[in-house]
């Protein structure tokens, strides 16, 4: 099976108080793919609570967002009617991720991976999987990927080469 996961393309990664025109010129990308992939989809959720400010992320990016329950937090409307598998993650990488795509029971033979933002939960849950499948092909698709800065973006894409992990 093949799988592509679609990460924390969120409203508030997007158009809310962590958005950008980098996040939103990717949006038209990552809906062709979703439509037109031959596997399985799975989304990511960035997911905090009320606490946020309180906690270390909240601490080092003063800036609520992906607030539970929130209009923030939801799929970003275009997305959303092929969210149908959603893995909510507490923090940068889903340490859930790969004990899911384990527990479907399904042979890996490639996993995908694309979404926001490339410097920080891109890259997470794409080292998370390589470490999990070390023999499965993963790749990113940088045309769907987004970073915080066009530069972070193009480290992270660097850093994800260096552990073999193919860059399209």
């Amino acid at each position: 099976m093949k799988y592509l996961i679609v990460v924390d393309m969120q409203v508030d990664f997007i158009t809310g108080s962590l958005g950008s025109e980098l996040a939103t010129a990717i949006v038209p990308n990552v809906v062709e793919k979703v439509k037109s992939f031959d596997g399985k989809v799975i989304f990511t959720r960035d997911t905090h609570f009320e606490d946020y400010m309180n906690t270390q992320e909240g601490k080092n990016l003063p800036v609520p967002h992906c607030i539970k329950d929130s209009d923030g937090w939801q799929i970003c409307d275009e997305l959303k009617p092929y969210a149908e598998t959603v893995v909510d993650k507490l923090t940068f990488g889903s340490i859930e991720l790969p004990k899911l795509l384990e527990s479907l029971g399904e042979p890996i033979e490639k996993i995908e991976l694309c979404g926001l933002c490339t410097d920080i939960c891109v890259i997470s849950n794409a080292m998370l999987l390589k470490a999990a499948f070390p023999e499965t092909p993963i790749t990113v698709d940088s045309a769907c990927s987004a970073g915080v800065t066009v530069e972070s973006h193009n480290t992270a894409l660097d850093a994800m080469r260096a552990v073999q992990i193919e860059i399209i």
